[in-house]
């Protein structure tokens, strides 16, 4: 049962620290992701579709993104969703593919950007420390149900907090080095 308290705690940080990478890859960084990309959807014959189920998404340079729609009759709805996603990206439409030019961000910009991935870092390790509580409370219930002992309370609680510790500073990590990319010129 114990055993099973630090088990799901593991479990819980490293899906909070998925869900860390999965949105720090879809802030811009001044290089050309098509990560930005994955939650445009396209109308597709009155269907909503993810962009990458109507065309190929490539990224030839560093600072371009290359649509090309395997219809040519979905380019002005591929553009429309792309205007609409508010990328903070203008779509160039040439009649064949759509081109998305990525601008070199200002220092200020770079900044900002840094800031908001912070926030998103914190909201993470704030997240990682409510798990800690509710192992802690799960091991508080279960010593007062006589389930473990004083013991194995004590053993398992430095468990979780060491847990968490190494969460934390995976967070830290992750942030330093998404910190390191965006400040990159």
């Amino acid at each position: 049962m114990n055993g099973d308290v630090v088990a799901e705690l593991k479990g819980r940080i490293d899906k909070s620290l998925e869900d860390l990478r999965r949105e720090l890859s879809k802030v811009r960084t001044g290089r050309a992701s098509t990560a930005i990309l994955d939650g445009v959807r396209v109308d597709y014959y009155g269907t909503p579709t993810p962009l990458s189920g109507v065309a190929s998404v490539n990224a030839p340079e560093p600072r371009l993104i290359v649509i090309k729609p395997w219809e040519k009759n979905l380019l002005k709805e591929i553009e429309k969703a792309l205007r609409e996603a508010n990328l903070g990206i203008n779509p160039m439409n040439d009649g064949e593919m759509i081109r998305l030019p990525f601008p070199p961000l200002t220092e200020e910009r770079r900044k900002d950007i840094v800031k908001q991935v912070k926030t998103k870092g914190e909201d993470h390790k704030v997240a990682i420390r409510n798990v800690r509580r509710d192992a802690n409370e799960s091991l508080k219930t279960q010593l007062k149900d006589k389930k473990i002992t004083e013991d194995d309370h004590k053993r398992i609680t430095e468990s979780v907090q060491k847990q968490t510790d190494a969460g934390i500073a995976q967070v830290d990590q992750i942030l330093a080095a998404k910190e390191k990319e965006i400040m990159s010129v």
